[in-house]
C-alpha cells in the first residue's frame, strides 16, 4: 500500500509457528507416524520392517528446513522493501522504539512479539523442559512425562509415543483437552489409550524432584524427561509497554479493543501477544486487516464467523463452529446433535481398535449447522472445507442433499440421518 516500514525481529523470521511450533511439529508428527504405518504392512500383504530411526539425523533435516524458511521469509521483507533490524526492540516514545542502539520514529507501532511456555511457579521446576526446548534434544528420551493436555501436551505426545518413547500425559482435568466438545475428548483419550499412552488424569503437580522424580497427588514416578506443556504466555516482558500507558492483563496479554487498538494512540497489537484466539491463521487475518484499515480503507473490518483449528495428536482433532456444551448454553433444549463412531476400512484388514468420532451439532428450530467436530487422521484436511460450508451457513438438509464419496470416512458428514443424545456430563476436576 506504499507505507514504509521497519520490523524488529530478535530472532529467526517467522516466529513461533515456523520455529516452535506448527511446522517442526508437523515435520516430527509425520516421522512418528510412519511406525504406524509400517505395522500394517503385513495385514495388506507385505513383509514386515522395523526399520531403526535416528533422532540426529531427523533434527538436523529438520533444522534444514526451518534455516530455508527463515531464509525465505528474509528475503520475502527484503524484496518488499521493508527494513530489518536484530534485536529486542522497547517503546521509548510512542510510537517510536529504540533496538540496537537506534531510535526508530514511525506514525504507527504494530505490537506482534506472541507468546513464551508457561512454567509454573513449583518447587523443582527448573528441572523440566518447555515445548521450545524439544525441537533440539540430543536424543530420544526413553520416558517421557509430560505436563499439560492441551495442543502442545497431546500432540508432542503423540510425537514420542509414535518415535518409540513411553509416555506419560498428566492434567488437571477430567479429561484431556480442555475447551473442545466431550466426545472429542473421550474419543481422543480412548485412542491414545489404545496407542500405548498412559494418561494420568485429574492429577495436580506438587513438585520435581532430583532424580527426575515427578511428585503429585496421585503419587510418584521417576521419568527421563519431564515437560511442562502448560500453555504459553505473551512474550511483553522488558517492552516498555506499560510506562507509555499501554494496558497489560494479568498474564502479560496486551489489551486491545476488536480493532486491534490499544487505549495509546498508534498504538497496535495483534496475535498471540494480546491472549486470546491463538492460531496463526487468527494473526495473520488480523495483520491484513489492521494494514487495510491504516493505509486503504478505514472500515474494513475482520469478523470471522467461525475459526478452525486442527490439533495434530494421533489421531488428529479437527474442529469448526459451537461444542455441544456451548450450543446448549447460547441455545437451550433448541440443540440436536447427529454423531457417529466407526473404525475406517483401512484398519479392518489389520484388525486394529482404531476409531473415527464425527459429530454435528445443529439448531433445531431452523436446522443450521452450529458445529463440525471430528476425530481421525484426516480430521484436520477435513474440517477446512467444512469450515467454508458453515461460513455460508449451512443447513442439515444441505448435509443432507449432498452426494457422497464412497467409500471414504467424510462420506459419513453428510450420511447422518437421526439425532442422538445424551447431555454432555460436566467436566469436572
Amino acid at each position: 500500500y506504499g507505507a514504509r516500514v521497519a520490523i524488529c525481529e530478535e530472532s529467526a523470521y517467522g516466529g513461533t509457528c515456523v520455529h516452535r511450533g506448527c511446522v517442526p511439529k508437523k515435520l516430527l508428527v509425520y516421522a512418528s507416524a510412519l511406525r504406524h504405518e509400517l505395522g500394517l504392512l503385513p495385514a495388506y500383504g507385505f513383509d514386515a520392517v522395523d526399520p531403526g530411526f535416528s533422532w540426529p539425523r531427523m533434527r538436523a533435516a529438520q533444522n534444514r528446513e526451518l534455516d530455508r524458511l527463515n531464509g525465505v521469509y528474509q528475503r520475502l521483507l527484503d524484496g518488499s522493501g521493508v527494513q530489518r533490524f536484530s534485536g529486542r526492540a522497547r517503546v521509548v516514545d510512542p510510537p517510536n522504539v529504540e533496538v540496537a542502539g537506534q531510535t526508530l520514529r514511525g506514525r504507527y507501532l504494530a505490537i506482534a512479539v506472541g507468546a513464551r511456555p508457561f512454567r509454573p511457579e513449583l518447587p523443582g521446576i527448573e528441572h523440566a523442559l518447555v515445548s521450545d526446548d524439544l525441537f533440539q534434544l540430543d536424543d530420544l528420551p526413553g520416558h517421557i512425562t509430560l505436563m499439560g493436555s492441551g495442543y502442545i501436551g497431546l500432540e508432542f505426545a503423540g510425537i514420542f509415543a509414535g518415535l518409540g518413547s513411553r509416555v506419560k500425559v498428566m492434567y488437571r482435568s477430567r479429561l484431556p483437552l480442555p475447551g473442545f466438545d466431550q466426545d472429542v475428548r473421550e474419543t481422543l483419550a480412548e485412542q491414545m489409550q489404545s496407542r500405548g499412552i498412559e494418561l494420568v488424569a485429574g492429577a495436580h503437580l506438587k513438585q520435581l524432584a532430583p532424580g527426575y522424580e515427578v511428585v503429585t497427588d496421585q503419587g510418584s514416578w521417576r521419568t527421563d524427561l519431564i515437560v511442562c506443556a502448560a500453555g504459553r504466555v505473551p512474550n511483553t516482558q522488558g517492552l516498555g509497554l506499560g510506562e507509555i500507558g499501554v494496558e497489560l492483563g494479568p498474564q502479560g496479554e496486551v489489551l486491545v479493543d476488536e480493532l486491534c487498538q490499544t487505549r495509546v494512540p498508534g498504538v497496535f497489537a495483534l496475535g498471540d501477544c494480546c491472549g486470546g484466539v491463538q492460531l496463526t491463521p487468527y494473526a495473520i487475518a488480523q495483520g491484513r486487516a489492521l494494514a487495510e484499515r491504516l493505509f486503504r480503507d478505514e472500515t474494513y473490518r475482520f469478523e470471522p464467523a467461525h475459526i478452525p483449528t486442527a490439533v495434530f495428536s494421533q489421531p488428529a482433532v479437527g474442529v469448526v463452529g459451537l461444542t455441544h456444551e456451548q450450543a446448549l448454553e447460547r441455545f437451550g433444549d433448541d440443540v440436536e446433535v447427529y454423531r457417529t463412531r466407526f473404525r475406517p476400512m483401512k484398519y479392518t484388514l489389520p484388525d486394529l481398535p482404531e476409531k473415527v468420532m464425527m459429530k454435528l451439532v445443529v439448531r433445531r428450530s431452523d436446522q443450521k449447522v452450529l458445529g463440525c467436530h471430528m476425530v481421525g487422521n484426516d480430521a484436520p484436511e477435513l474440517i477446512q472445507a467444512l469450515a467454508i460450508a458453515l461460513t455460508f451457513g449451512a443447513t442439515k438438509g444441505d448435509f443432507d442433499r449432498t452426494l457422497a464419496v464412497h467409500p471414504t470416512a467424510a462420506e459419513e458428514f453428510v450420511l447422518l440421518r437421526e439425532p442422538v443424545g445424551p447431555t454432555p456430563k460436566e467436566d469436572t476436576p
